[in-house]
C-alpha cells in the first residue's frame, strides 16, 4: 500500500468520529469491554499506544470486538509494524516518520499516520504522497494557533492533532479547515479503566463524539 493509498485510508478512518482514543492499556483483560464502551459511546477508530508489555495482547482483544477499528500507535521501527499488523491493528500511528518505518507500512500494507510538527516535515512527507497526517505534540507545538499558520501555505494536507488536546481546547482544533479530527486520552481515564466503569467511558465518548 503506496503512501497516497494510505493517507486516503487514513481521512477515511479520521472521518469516523471527530476524536481518536488515544490508548495505553496494561491489562489486556480489560481491553474489550474498554473497546465496546467507547464504540458505544460513538468513538469506533481507537489507538493503542505500543507503550506497555501488554500492549500488542490488547489490539489483539480489541480486533475482535464489532463495530470498531483498532490501529497500533507508538510505531517507532518496522519490527513495530510487522508486530502491529500480525496483532490485528489495521492502521497505524507515530510520532514522527523515518524511511524505514514508511517502507515498513507500504510492505506490510499498513496504513499510517505520520507524525509531523514543522512546515518542512509536512512537506518532506507531502512530497512521498501523505497529505493526511498526526500533528505531534500538538500544544507544545504551538496548538490550533500554529496548524492553521502551517495550513495556510499548505492546505493540500490535512491533520490529527495529538498531544495536549482536551475537551478544553478540543473545538479550537476541530474548527480548522485543515483538522479531521483529533487524537485524547481524556476519554478512557486510568481510574475508570482501571475500575471497570465502563459507563463512565462511554459517557466521556459520547461527549467527545458531539464536539463537531
Amino acid at each position: 500500500m503506496m503512501p497516497q493509498a494510505q493517507s486516503n485510508e487514513a481521512r477515511r478512518i479520521a472521518g469516523l468520529a471527530p476524536i481518536i482514543p488515544v490508548l495505553v492499556v496494561e491489562d489486556a483483560a480489560k481491553a474489550a469491554p474498554l473497546a465496546e464502551a467507547l464504540i458505544k459511546g460513538g468513538l469506533p477508530a481507537l489507538e493503542v499506544t505500543l507503550r506497555t508489555e501488554a500492549a500488542l495482547d490488547v489490539i489483539r482483544e480489541m480486533a475482535s470486538v464489532d463495530g470498531g477499528m483498532v490501529g497500533a500507535g507508538t510505531l517507532l521501527t518496522p519490527w513495530c509494524v510487522e508486530q502491529a499488523k500480525a496483532a490485528g491493528a489495521t492502521f497505524g500511528v507515530s510520532p514522527g516518520a523515518t524511511p524505514k518505518l514508511i517502507e515498513a507500512c507500504i510492505s506490510n500494507e499498513l496504513p499510517l499516520l505520520p507524525g509531523a510538527a514543522t512546515a518542512t516535515e509536512v512537506m518532506a512527507l507531502y512530497e512521498q504522497g501523505y497529505d493526511m497526517l498526526k500533528f505531534f505534540p500538538a500544544d507544545a507545538n504551538g496548538g490550533a494557533a500554529a496548524l492553521k499558520a502551517i495550513g495556510a501555505p499548505i492546505p493540500q494536507v490535512a491533520f490529527c492533532p495529538t498531544g495536549g488536546v482536551s475537551p478544553a481546547n478540543a473545538k479550537d482544533y476541530l474548527a480548522l479547515p485543515n483538522v479531521l479530527c483529533a487524537g485524547g486520552s481524556w476519554v478512557a481515564p486510568k481510574a475508570a479503566v482501571d475500575k471497570g466503569d465502563w459507563a463512565e467511558i462511554t459517557r466521556l465518548a459520547s461527549d467527545a463524539a458531539k464536539l463537531r
